[in-house]
């Protein structure tokens, strides 16, 4: 009883905070995009699954089934997702592509690297276009170059990107000259990229359709067998049969997580220092 009422005691203490900080114009700070994305299919994956574990469960009356289709329904989205993965990656490494030769294009005109950036997102691509104009909203509200730059690149989190803002925040820091032929260089690395992504992308086409006709006949068999043919599967009604089903559903899941592996395009790593780190480096320097 003593626990209980210490828990309700912080939870009202911590309310309490809270109120006040509300009252007093608190916020907290907002997610970086691709945060907010994970968050919102995680959500959308966790009802989704819990749906797989509930209609699993009336039909067959199987635990183990039951806990298997939650786990391919939650794991789906990494395990054949990577079209849409690829597409997305293809369409952001153009942006970048794109709005690369425009900032070079408008530095051309003489103007400072801040101008030109705030100038550029009045025609910033699709697939980069809410990172920019949060980049430019920093701008506008005083943020340092470097550090809205570096926010930037984190919102994006993409290794592509890492190399043009790393330039543009050289740029800023060293008030150097040549970032026009720099920005011309790094466009032209980031074609040359993306037509050896689309080549690799269109080889992995045939890779993935097989896969999903794998995953497909393999769900449908299962599924008939289990509706149509029930005495062929009384033995997995007993706790044994239960435990043989969980090495034969690991096996499946297995499979289907190689298959993921072999049509998956691993991305090198990111470079460029996290935001984080940068404010600290930033205000250390400033000391």
């Amino acid at each position: 009883m003593s626990a209980l009422g210490l828990l309700i005691g912080v939870c009202l203490a911590g309310g309490v905070v809270l109120a006040v900080a509300a009252w007093m114009g608190w916020s907290p700070p907002p997610l970086p995009t691709r945060t907010t994305a994970r968050l919102t299919a995680a959500r959308d994956r966790l009802w989704k699954s819990a749906l797989a574990v509930f209609v699993v469960a009336v039909l067959t009356r199987w635990p183990v089934a039951a806990a298997a289709a939650g786990m391919v329904t939650w794991m789906w989205p990494a395990l054949f997702g990577s079209k849409a993965e690829g597409r997305a990656h293809l369409a952001r490494l153009e942006a970048v592509a794109m709005w690369t030769e425009s900032l070079r294009d408008t530095m051309a005109a003489a103007i400072g690297l801040e101008q030109a950036i705030i100038a550029s997102a009045d025609a910033a691509p699709p697939a980069i276009a809410p990172e920019l104009h949060r980049l430019v909203g920093r701008l506008r509200a005083h943020v340092p170059v470097p550090q809205a730059l570096a926010d930037f690149g984190e919102d994006l989190d993409d290794p592509s990107v890492d190399l043009v803002v790393a330039a543009l925040i050289m740029n800023a820091r060293l008030r150097g000259s040549g970032l026009t032929g720099t920005l011309t260089a790094l466009a032209e690395t980031a074609r040359a990229e993306l037509e050896m992504r689309t080549r690799v992308e269109e080889g992995r086409k045939t890779l993935r359709r097989d896969s999903l006709t794998i995953v497909g006949v393999t769900l449908v068999f299962a599924g008939g067998v289990s509706l149509l043919a029930r005495t062929y599967l009384e033995p997995y009604n007993s706790p044994a049969g239960q435990l043989m089903l969980v090495l034969v559903l690991g096996c499946f899941i297995a499979g289907f997580a190689w298959i993921r592996r072999s049509s998956r395009i691993d991305l090198p790593e990111r470079f460029l220092i996290r935001s984080e780190d940068f404010t600290a480096d930033q205000s250390g320097a400033g000391r």
